[in-house]
Parts: structure tokens; sequence; C-alpha cells
């Protein structure tokens, strides 16, 4: 598992949330657990109104949109199969994340 992969949901919420990317740095690998952000089906999350925020992609033919406000940490064996990476994505991903944790007062 690398910083920026994809994994498929295999949660009870994956008919509207099919893929979860991993956000954790390597340096946390010896941990039981990754920090992961929802990549939520464009159809069921509506108009996106900041796409800094909440930046888009099409996976496997699914446009979804990342959703950092529903990042969560799981277990390791709560990881669906790997699909894809976003490493080529890794700024726009950081950017949302910072978005979310250090631009609040503005």
């Amino acid at each position: 598992m690398a910083q920026f992969d994809v994994h498929r949901n295999i949660g009870r919420h994956r008919d509207d949330i099919p893929y979860v990317v991993l956000v954790q740095s390597s340096l946390y690998d010896s941990y039981r657990r990754r920090v992961v952000v929802p990549l939520v089906k464009k159809s069921a999350l509506g108009k996106v109104t900041n796409p800094r925020f909440n930046p888009a992609f099409k996976i496997e033919n699914v446009p979804v949109v990342l959703h950092p406000l529903e990042i969560v940490s799981v277990a390791n064996e709560q990881l669906g199969e790997f699909v894809l990476s976003l490493q080529d994505s890794g700024d726009v991903i950081a950017a949302a994340l910072d978005e979310l944790l250090t631009q609040a007062w503005r």
C-alpha cells in the first residue's frame, strides 16, 4: 500500500462511495490502520462548489469526487483490493487536505 493508492470500498456505503484513497504517509506503514478519504460518486454528491476542496477523478469510468470531510482511519484488512494509484494527482489531493486543515480562517 502506498500513499494515493485507490482501493475498493468494501463497507456498507460502497454503492455511493465505491473507492477510498489512501492519504497516510508511508512513515506510518507499521501501524495496523490507514487514513483514507472517500471517493464519492459524483451523482451521489451533487453540485461541487469548491473544486479545490473536492477534486474530481474518473476511476474505472466512474466519475468520483474526493470528500475530505469524510476522512477516516480504517484497519488494513478493511481495505478492498487495489484499483490504481493517484500518485500523479498527489498535489491536488494534498491541496484538498490543506484546504480542510489549514485554510479555515480565510
